[in-house]
Parts: C-alpha cells; structure tokens; sequence
C-alpha cells in the first residue's frame, strides 16, 4: 500500500525544511510526498523541491492546493499533511495497518501540541476527545483517505475556511473515522502568540457560525 503524502504550503520555509526532512524515512520505504506552494514569497519551493516527488504550484487557498496535490497523486491512500504538523514515527504503518485492501475509508490522528504548557495538555485532549465523539476531524489532525473515496466526494469543497470540517461532515455520512491514538504534533504557535483564551474563544466562535450557516469567506476574514 502506498500513501500520498500531500503538503499544502504557503510561505513556510523553516517549518517546511524541518518536516520534510522528517519524511525522508517514509520517502525512502516508496510513500510518494506531494508540495503545493499557494504562492509563496519565500523559500518554500526552492527547499520543496529535491526533497519532494513533486513540486506543484496553485493558486493560494489551502482547499484548491490540496484538491491539486491530490489528482497528481498515486497513492492508495491520500495523506493530507498540514507544514507545521509532524508526523510520529510509527505514524505511516499505524495508517497502512488500519486499512484492508478494498476497503474506502477515512480517518485522523490523535493530537499533541508542541508547547510544555501545561494547559495545552488539557486543550488537546479536549480536541481528541471532540473529536472521536463528534466524528469530525481538524487539519491538525492528519486526515487520511482512500483515494478512491476522495474521489467519490468530489475532493474538498471549494471554500476559504473550514474545508477540513466541511469534508469531515459528508464524510462521515457515510462512514465513521478511523480515530488512530498514535498522536501527530501540531504546532501551538496560534495559541502562543494569539494568547490561550482569546484563541480557543475564536475557534469555537468560528466553528459555531459555521454550523449555523455563516459564509465561510466571511469567517476566513475573521480568523486571519
């Protein structure tokens, strides 16, 4: 079985190096890697490029950027890898050993965040806890699928904010995640530099509107 690993990015050359670099152990067991710059004014593309089976250019949005990593893919199984989230060692065969051959599924990773606070010890939780609950995944979580199901859902809707979500919910219409307890580390920067509370109030906020039917370029306008 071979996985996709697919990279949106956009102006992350010195998260970027850091986790391609990690990837070079799948990289070398056959696991394809995929980048797709949304237009980056840095280094990105040029640090992309030797360490990546293809470099691919798109127009900035991370839902049209992934949309595009995944039709160049040729993986059985699509990985859908946010620049600032590393995957744990065990993270390739923890999905390749979830999966039997023909089947179409879906699933994410347990997450940790990568600062010793003591408190993001209890926000994560509480996002994994959510999350196997709820059967919705965030793109911090490493959101893995089958390609040929990602194919039937006609890929990610085309939407500046909460694509991830959006996925997840027609997702799960039809079948419920696989909730794998190997955790992915994910970046805390956003809740370091936006503070703890006024962060989580945002994220929650943004999500609720969401639910109740806010316009998703609206909400992206927000967030930024």
């Amino acid at each position: 079985m071979r996985i996709s690993i697919i990279i949106p990015v956009l102006n992350e050359a010195t998260v970027l190096e850091n986790n391609l670099q990690k990837l070079q152990s799948a990289h070398a067991q056959g696991h394809e890697i995929i980048v797709v710059d949304g237009g980056s004014k840095d280094e990105s593309q040029r640090i992309a490029k030797p360490q990546a089976d293809h470099l691919l250019v798109s127009k900035r949005g991370r839902a049209l950027q992934m949309n595009k990593g995944a039709a160049m893919a040729s993986g059985d199984v699509l990985l859908f890898l946010h620049v600032d989230t590393i995957l744990p060692d065990d993270g390739i065969a923890a999905i390749i050993n979830n999966i039997n051959s023909g089947q179409d599924v879906w699933g994410r990773f347990d997450v940790r965040l990568s600062g010793n606070r003591k408190f993001f010890r209890v926000i994560e939780t509480m996002m994994n806890w959510r999350s196997r609950v709820s059967g919705i995944a965030t793109g911090d979580q490493a959101i893995f699928i089958t390609r040929n199901l990602f194919q039937c859902m006609h890929g990610f809707a085309d939407i500046p904010l909460m694509e991830d979500v959006e996925m997840c919910r027609r997702l799960k219409k039809i079948q419920w995640p696989i909730c794998l307890s190997q955790r992915v580390v994910t970046s805390s920067r956003r809740w370091e530099l936006g503070g703890v509370f006024k962060t989580i109030w945002l994220m929650w906020r943004l999500r609720l509107a969401y639910w109740l039917g806010a316009d998703p370029a609206t909400l992206a306008r927000q967030y930024r």
